[in-house]
């Protein structure tokens, strides 16, 4: 086990987690976590399968004296988000998560941690190994490709559970019962440049944008925090009027990720050098007094490119419009709950920014608890898009999953928590994808209620997990297991 995980409770999840730690797992990557799967179950004696898209299913049997409960599927997403900070040194597809933990923190060196969703297949191979604790038939169930496309949900066969109830582990507060998450669409948009040679007299030079949190599209989207693209366009729009000429600009990784980090690189002028140096700290002066709070270590800076004299520059009419796109691209909150308090209902994000030889794509990503509302702030993406004179395209998108204030499993796991702990937990609707609208529609009358541990900044390399409430989170799991009948 990783002297970061040493004494933690408990034992045997956590030592999973730091084994899972050590397998690469980004999306569409995920073939060797889940061979692993495989052969824990195969070296436990349960029965175990993988289907066509790349899901695992394993099954275990019911403790002596519950043969007759109700079965339950425990599920999460094998998939993590693989971000790490510009000067981090990582590769996703072969290195392990270096994990760091300060008192009650578990962080990854430089990189997301993979919490989201590790703790949820941590649990699933504790549980699956775990002989001391008392449950009926179980179900585990492990996704693919959660973070990207949701592909592994989409793609269950309907014939592939037995189990009418299901306990979702992917949601990042403790004490929180969630029983409803919004859907989403993701509309993306791509312009075919021309580029011409930066004009005489020219110097090609760096901004860069970095410092900012970032984080979840969906859970962090209601925070204020700084979005990289905007930033830096800001800065490019005052640096066109003083003939600054763009030839890339790259920001943002994932589609569910509030971008953090921004490149650009323009040809300006040798005479207005000191003037665009002299814009750029004013501008960046009124942006970190705006977001000082929620942004204290925002950094923008402008370096001259060494050995560099001439670079190629988008022509001026397609920079124009570019720029302006991203000016008036919505981002951020659309609309809050009039039903739920504090719940985002509606908001989409600005999300990545990619140049090509010759293209430039932006994504952006669309969420909502109210389906209208997903097609509505998606074609008013579209329309910005077109007006820009962008070739727009929707992926499929994702339903999401209509709470069931009713349920049974969620007034099992109300009622265990209050035996635990003394107190209520808060039931809530979460502004995020989760795979129970997608599990709800394949399964219908499928009960279902989610948790888990308080988890901040994920998708971030500031991710963390709050150590206390995983041990939390795991008695409150096996007392909900024990209490189904």
């Amino acid at each position: 086990m990783s002297n970061a995980l040493e004494g933690l409770k408990p034992e045997l999840l956590w030592k999973y987690f730091g084994e899972i730690s050590r397998i690469p797992r980004g999306s569409s990557n995920e073939a060797a976590i889940a061979r692993y799967v495989m052969s824990t179950a195969k070296r436990l004696g349960l029965e175990a399968k993988q289907d066509k898209i790349g899901n695992v299913i394993v099954r275990k049997p019911a403790t002596p004296g519950h043969e007759h409960a109700h079965r339950v599927c425990l599920q999460g997403h094998l998939d993590m988000v693989c971000e790490k900070n510009q000067d981090k040194v990582h590769d996703f597809l072969k290195d392990p998560i270096e994990l760091v933990r300060k008192d009650n923190v578990l962080m990854a060196n430089g990189t997301t941690l993979g919490a989201d969703n590790g703790v949820a297949v941590a649990t699933n191979l504790a549980l699956m190994e775990e002989k001391s604790i008392e449950h009926g038939p179980l179900e585990f169930l492990f996704t693919i490709d959660e973070e990207t496309a949701l592909t592994g949900a989409n793609n269950l066969d309907p014939a592939l559970l037995e189990s009418k109830m299901l306990l979702n582990l992917d949601s990042e507060e403790e004490g929180a019962l969630y029983v409803g998450c919004s859907g989403g669409i993701d509309t993306a948009g791509t312009w075919k440049v021309d580029l011409d040679d930066a004009p005489g007299k020219t110097a090609p030079y760096r901004i860069m944008v970095r410092g900012l949190k970032g984080g979840h599209s969906g859970l962090e989207i209601d925070k204020g925090r700084g979005n990289a693209i905007k930033i830096v366009n800001r800065i490019l729009r005052r640096l066109e009027d003083l003939g600054g000429r763009l030839s890339s600009l790259d920001a943002g990784n994932k589609h569910n990720a509030i971008p953090r980090e921004a490149d650009a690189v323009i040809a300006l002028p040798k005479k207005a050098v000191d003037e665009a140096k002299a814009a750029i700290q004013e501008i960046g002066k009124a942006i970190k007094a705006e977001l000082a709070t929620v942004e204290p270590d925002l950094t923008i800076t402008l370096t001259e490119l060494p050995g560099k004299k001439k670079v190629k520059v988008i022509k001026k009419g397609q920079q124009r419009r570019l720029l302006q796109t991203l000016a008036i691209m919505p981002h951020g909150v659309d609309k809050m709950s009039a039903d739920i308090p504090e719940l985002v209902e509606t908001s989409t994000n600005l999300a990545v920014i990619k140049t090509g030889r010759k293209t430039i794509e932006v994504v952006t990503s669309q969420r909502s608890s109210v389906a209208s509302e997903i097609q509505e702030i998606a074609a008013a993406v579209e329309t910005v898009f077109e007006l820009g004179g962008a070739q727009p395209v929707h992926s499929h998108g994702y339903p999401g999953w209509k709470p069931d204030l009713a349920s049974k499993i969620l007034e099992i796991a109300k009622t265990t928590y209050h035996s635990l702990y003394g107190k209520m937990p808060h039931v809530k609707a979460i502004h995020a994808g989760l795979e129970c609208g997608i599990i709800g529609e394949k399964y219908p009358g499928m009960d279902m209620v989610s948790f888990g541990p308080t988890l901040e900044a994920v998708h971030s390399p500031d991710e963390k997990i709050y150590v206390d409430t995983v041990e939390k989170f795991w008695n409150l799991l096996v007392t909900i297991l024990k209490n189904i009948n």
